[in-house]
């Protein structure tokens, strides 16, 4: 009998690169994401936005909004039935404004009408009387109480410490730095959007592109005013999310322009609307000093965190507790001072994204381990070798890593791999610093070489019931057996339902695998965040199968046996019986709910305790060319290598690691939401860049399958440790290049040229 593996490989099971379903629909641009759904007598939404970062509302006047025809209604926090409070953690954010608007974009009230453009015509004529308020905008000044206070409990979100060892140690060797990281975008493709359809039972049925449709649903009925099962959600097609789509964007607007005017209401945000409607990565200001002996090992670190959460919490909370725990990076140190403040400012709410609190950490630690290494007179991969953390290191916290760490060896492995050729003779054109632009023919170009290693938490943490539910169903359809699935957990884009029909296929040998649509009607699956769902929910839908399989050799009474390839094998007695004929009319349904191992909260006063399920690790080496006279800069190679304890789907494991360290190299050289005065300066793709296939060099990948014994198949969680450290490398290179401290990112040509 062949082993389990090598009959996923021949059946598309697990170990295997099945084509995705939605692949082909998708190049062909025929996938139906949510902005493209329809209701023939639907009307449309829109929502009028504070443009202040600061005020005190003293009037709002709809009366003339009503007089142009085709409006439906206008609506405004009176019109809210339940309570006018949500947020994903802490219910501090208005479903419309009341007294106060606290940034840019906060929704003060909505329009329904028949079309789009007359809507937005009503909308401009709601009179909305502000008195404008100086806004808070620092978020170091925000928490130390300088100035006023953004919420009536203060500007602190939260404050977590992390204290391990000596009060006061002393080191050789001692190198301290301030750190910076702009406020970046998710920048995913599709925006936010959704249709919303009243029901005869006086709730409502929400189509929407989201990340978590049961924290939805439970801030929707809250403000709707309504039981859980009269708000039903249904997933729409999701153009990609990284975290900017787990908090509520038109949600309980559509639901409510549904209600009141009982017809079906699409909302669909334009790119501009986009980047004032969604939360985004929160910007830090980092001091950190790092103390060692005089061969360059650890001593102790010291840091605090500033992190900018804006004007509502969103998870604020959880990203100032990964920035803390994950603060000193993958090292061994015996002493450690950090402490971490997310702050409540007058700025766009900020909240998940991909990284969730490691990459401003990680830029700072990785740019202190450079410099110590430049004090110790080490090589930059050296000293990282000698600190490496590994199986059976301890956490900051006291946490002990109890699977793979292979720190030293990913360092190793990206430092070995062949440098790409130096340019000699004529170059093209397309291979310089803003070559493609014709700025530079070569003159004042310099090569630099930086590394990195990161590490990241899995799954939630901090001893949140983090779960999933799937179900699974086993029956014959047209004379073959054929499973279905159900859950709640959302795909959005980054291929989880081909990995479910991977796990179907390896644990009950059938070919034909139908993941139904992702809704409420059946338990939580939790967030699409966190590099969780393939643990979490691969780990329910593995549980629903075994559930069906010993259901089914139970009743056949032959418990040991396997299903496999549509057959029913004994290990005693080979093949059984075909698959369908022992199912013949039964159906074999179970239902699981999965949970991983439990996790603690930290103690409040030394950020102690097990607080995190599992952790990834990855590392880069960024080669870059540098226009030292411009400021321009061109990355050359990018190469990575990466424990992923199991690759369920090592071609989907290569695109998530490549992605991933695009989104890396965006926040190194480009990507940033600038704002002055709480105001966003660049609200769309013409002025907020984001790296394109001409930006994104070769990458030469390293996947190291090292399994976690607690995880199903041994597989770790892959999406975020790649955003991690590609930044702090590519910036690493171009300090190599020239020679300049960079302690900002993303790095501009006047950090460069200036």
């Amino acid at each position: 009998m062949t082993t389990s593996v090598e009959r996923a490989t021949t059946t598309d099971g697990i170990g295997s690169s099945p084509r995705r379903p939605d692949g082909i629909v998708k190049v062909r641009g025929e996938f139906a994401y949510s902005s493209d759904l329809w209701h023939e007598d639907m009307v449309w939404g829109v929502t009028l936005r504070s443009p202040h970062p600061s005020a005190r509302i003293t009037g709002i006047d709809i009366t003339e909004a009503l007089k142009v025809p085709g409006v439906e209604a206008v609506l405004t926090h009176e019109d809210v039935p339940g309570v006018n409070r949500y947020g994903l953690e802490h219910p501090d954010q208005p479903v419309l404004a009341v007294d106060v608007v606290r940034y840019e974009g906060e929704p003060v009230a909505l329009v329904a009408a028949d079309h789009p453009e007359t809507a937005r015509r009503a909308m401009k004529r709601i009179r909305v009387d502000y008195e404008v308020l100086d806004p808070v905008t620092d978020a170091e000044r925000a928490v130390r109480g300088d100035g006023p206070k953004v919420h009536p409990n203060g500007n602190v979100v939260r404050h977590v410490p992390i204290r391990r060892g000596e009060k006061s140690p002393t080191a050789d060797v001692v190198v301290s730095g301030v750190y910076e990281v702009g406020m970046q975008d998710q920048a995913f493709l599709g925006p936010e959007s959704g249709l919303a359809v009243p029901a005869e039972d006086g709730g409502v049925d929400l189509y929407v592109a989201t990340q978590w449709l049961h924290v939805d649903q439970r801030q929707i009925v809250a403000a709707l005013g309504l039981p859980e099962d009269k708000v039903r959600l249904t997933l729409g097609g999701v153009g990609g999310a990284f975290g900017g789509r787990e908090d509520l964007s038109i949600q309980i607007h559509a639901c409510l322009l549904a209600l009141h005017t009982g017809k079906p209401v699409k909302m669909v945000y334009n790119r501009e609307e986009s980047f004032y409607g969604h939360v985004h990565r929160h910007p830090a200001k980092m001091y950190y000093e790092h103390g060692a002996d005089r061969d360059g090992k650890l001593v102790y670190v010291k840091a605090k965190l500033f992190l900018d959460g804006g004007a509502y919490a969103s998870s604020t909370s959880a990203v100032v507790a990964n920035a803390a725990t994950l603060g000193v990076g993958p090292y061994n140190v015996d002493n450690v001072e950090v402490d971490c403040w997310g702050a409540y400012t007058n700025n766009p709410p900020c909240g998940a994204m991909r990284g969730f609190g490691a990459v401003q950490a990680a830029f700072a630690y990785e740019s202190q381990m450079d410099k110590l290494a430049r004090a110790c007179g080490l090589d930059p991969v050296e000293v990282r070798v000698r600190n490496a953390m590994s199986e059976g290191s301890r956490m900051p916290t006291g946490q002990i890593v109890d699977s793979a760490a292979p720190v030293a060896e990913l360092v190793r492995r990206v430092a070995a791999k062949p440098l790409p050729p130096e340019p000699s003779g004529e170059r093209d054109l397309r291979t310089l610093p803003g070559g493609v632009s014709n700025t530079t023919h070569g003159e004042g170009v310099v090569r630099g070489v930086g590394y990195a290693v990161g590490i990241k938490n899995i799954c939630f943490s901090e001893g949140f019931d983090d779960y999933s539910t799937a179900r699974v169903q086993l029956r014959v359809v047209g004379g073959e057996a054929a499973a279905t699935v159900q859950t709640a957990a959302c795909e959005v884009g980054q291929g989880l339902v081909t990995v479910l029909q991977q796990i179907v296929r390896t644990e009950l040998g059938v070919e034909q695998v139908t993941i139904l649509p992702m809704d409420t009607s059946i338990g939580n699956a939790g967030s699409t965040s966190a590099s969780r769902q393939t643990y979490m929910t691969g780990g329910a839908v593995r549980a629903a199968c075994l559930a069906v399989r010993t259901a089914l050799t139970k009743r056949i009474g032959a418990p040991d046996a396997e299903l496999v390839g549509g057959k029913v094998v004994s290990t005693r007695d080979g093949v059984v019986a075909d698959l369908a004929d022992v199912l013949g009319d039964d159906v074999y349904d179970e239902t699981v709910e999965w949970r991983h191992r439990p996790t603690d909260v930290l103690d409040p006063e030394t950020g102690a305790g097990n607080a995190h399920v599992q952790y990834g690790f990855a590392a880069h080496r960024a080669v870059v060319d540098v226009d030292t006279e411009l400021g321009l800069v061109k990355v050359v190679a990018l190469d990575c290598a990466q424990d992923v304890g199991r690759a369920l789907n090592p071609q989907a494991v290569l695109g998530q690691i490549q992605g991933g360290s695009a989104q890396g190299l965006g926040l190194a050289v480009m990507e940033e939401i600038q704002t002055h005065e709480g105001k966003i300066r660049n609200p769309s793709f013409t002025d907020y860049l984001i790296p394109t296939v001409l930006d994104m060099p070769p990458m030469d990948i390293d996947v190291l399958e090292l399994a976690d014994p607690n995880a199903p198949y041994g597989l770790r969680g892959v999406g975020e440790p790649p955003t991690i450290s590609s930044t702090p490398a590519i910036v690493a290179a171009i300090r190599a290049a020239t020679g300049k401290d960079l302690p900002r990112i993303p790095v501009r040509p006047e950090h460069i040229a200036g």
